[in-house]
């Protein structure tokens, strides 16, 4: 790994609503657009998951299993040169986190909108330094309201645009249909392209996602993502010193942390008076 590279973080509980496979999808794209334009000025990533899923979890498990399987491909290819690595560290618990929050430049918070009860973890993150990518849900929604909306990448359905969706009738066939990247990405899931073991591994994946009325709106909220992803690249480029970009992600909160490390403090003090 580049240790002057972008962390790219997501550390949760493997779930679909927690939607790995976004964060995934767009790694495969990304690895695309390296490989087809690989003289371009991209910003070096490294994407880490980690995470744990209930035993009897199968799609949990599979997803897993996709992440690695990208990884041994992606960590390999000398086209990428080593401008992206994906990383899976496995039995994630406190003392690991100890070792990941610390490290994080981007904090992935990308739960299907209204599916997020609260979230402690992307506090812990946001107060190590790392920016915020997420939906507006959640405890995004109060990390917004202290860093200011320019100070975070918010993108994607709100939870009342996912209930109207989810009424109207949603059709990820029809977001494949309209935009090409994701429709390759998919392609080369389903085709076998990071299992030649198995050609058919990802197979259940791609058609769970393209499955009719999909709930957890993968798909749908891809382009906004990507995009997202593009504007945390034009903040990374700034300053243009290596050892200043790791530091330029950071910057945009250092108000924002004593803000919110101050208010924490007056929190406890008044529930220990209490």
């Amino acid at each position: 790994m580049d240790p002057a590279s972008l962390f790219d973080v997501q550390v949760k509980r493997i779930h679909e609503y927690k939607r790995q496979l976004l964060n995934l999808l767009y790694v495969v794209t990304r690895y695309n657009r390296i490989r087809a334009n690989p003289t371009g000025d991209w910003v070096p990533r490294t994407v880490v998951f980690a995470g744990k899923a209930a035993p009897g979890y199968v799609m949990a498990k599979a997803i897993i299993k996709l992440i690695n399987n990208v990884a041994r491909v992606v960590n390999v290819d000398k086209a990428v040169g080593g401008r992206l690595k994906v990383v899976f560290l496995p039995d994630y618990d406190v003392s690991l986190a100890q070792h990941i929050m610390p490290a994080a430049d981007l904090s992935e918070q990308i739960s299907t909108a209204g599916m997020e009860a609260s979230g402690t973890g992307n506090m812990k993150l946001s107060l190590n330094g790392a920016l915020t990518i997420g939906t507006l849900d959640g405890a995004n929604i109060e990390i917004r309201e202290q860093v200011g909306a320019d100070n975070i990448f918010i993108f994607g359905l709100t939870a009342d645009e996912v209930a109207e969706q989810r009424r109207r009738g949603y059709s990820p066939s029809e977001v494949v249909a309209s935009n090409p990247e994701l429709k390759k990405t998919l392609e080369m899931i389903d085709a076998g392209y990071f299992t030649p073991g198995n050609l058919a591994d990802g197979k259940p994946i791609v058609d769970r996602l393209l499955s009719e009325g999909e709930p957890f709106f993968v798909l749908a909220d891809f382009a906004a993502y990507a995009a997202a992803h593009d504007a945390v690249d034009e903040l990374y480029r700034r300053p243009p010193s290596g050892s200043a970009r790791r530091s330029s992600t950071r910057s945009a909160w250092a108000s924002s942390r004593v803000t919110a490390a101050s208010a924490s403090t007056r929190s406890a003090s008044g529930a220990s008076s209490r």
